[in-house]
């Protein structure tokens, strides 16, 4: 589901006020409440919204959105996210991909490189990549979640600490104002951790709706990091966090 301008502002505002009204969006967007209506049953049908009676409500913090959902929100900021990593890695090195939208860009625009190796636990991931002639891709074995497609459990945290890596591309589901990176699921929480410290270099891409939410399991701290590459940061603590820990801050649309 692609999502116009109208409906990504509808998502922002039950983000920042956790209800949009019908009558009320009619008035600010100028459009008919039938329209305002569509839009909403269809960011409900994707799972981005809920319906209520009069509007929609945004889903609460502890639930995770529908992956299709997910792919649809920020679909344009997640692709030059996915170029600007894709640029920071060269031909010839070795890297893990943990699950995620956004690291799904990440591996999209990897597909011309030359002389990969990529380790993953997300098949849709494996699954593009293994097209790409220059390319060896390797999986993870392990409790292949249906929601996303994603390989968790100790299986895969084992394969994953078999290998040392030039690189490491991480998504999470949430960013807290302390720098705490934050996910919904604790075994794949296992897997990320171990993804981290099994790379020479960590690359965290997110877009700047993670902000704006929250999740209940610690993957780690921002501190952990070496690059992290979003969108757009609106936190000036979160600033502050990666000046003070040698972070590279890289904005897309800055």
């Amino acid at each position: 589901m692609l999502l116009s301008a109208r409906q990504e502002e509808i998502v922002a505002l039950a983000k920042a006020s956790g209800r949009v009204i019908v009558d009320d969006l009619a008035a600010r967007f100028s459009v008919t409440p039938q329209t305002i209506r569509k839009d909403l049953n269809d960011l409900c049908d994707g799972q981005m919204l809920t319906r209520v009676h009069g509007g929609a409500i945004f889903p609460s913090g502890n639930e995770n959105v529908q992956y299709e959902a997910r792919r649809a929100i920020a679909a344009t900021e997640k692709q030059a996210i996915g170029r600007t990593a894709a640029g920071m890695i060269p031909d010839n090195a070795s890297l893990f991909i943990n699950i995620g939208t956004t690291t799904e860009a990440v591996g999209e625009a990897l597909f011309d490189h030359a002389g990969l190796m990529v380790i993953t636990n997300n098949i849709n991931v494996a699954n593009r990549l293994r097209l790409s002639s220059g390319i060896e891709v390797v999986i993870a074995g392990g409790v292949v979640r249906r929601s996303d497609g994603g390989i968790v459990g100790e299986a895969a945290v084992d394969f994953i600490r078999q290998f040392k890596v030039d690189f490491a591309v991480i998504g999470v589901s949430a960013i807290d104002s302390d720098g705490a990176l934050l996910d919904f699921d604790f075994r794949e929480v296992k897997v990320a951790q171990a993804i981290m410290t099994n790379a020479r270099h960590v690359i965290l891409v997110s877009d700047s709706s993670k902000f704006e939410r929250t999740a209940p399991v610690r993957i780690g701290h921002l501190s952990q990091v070496h690059s992290f590459i979003t969108d757009r940061c609106p936190s000036e603590r979160i600033r502050t966090i990666c000046q003070e820990n040698d972070v590279r801050l890289i904005e897309t649309n800055a």
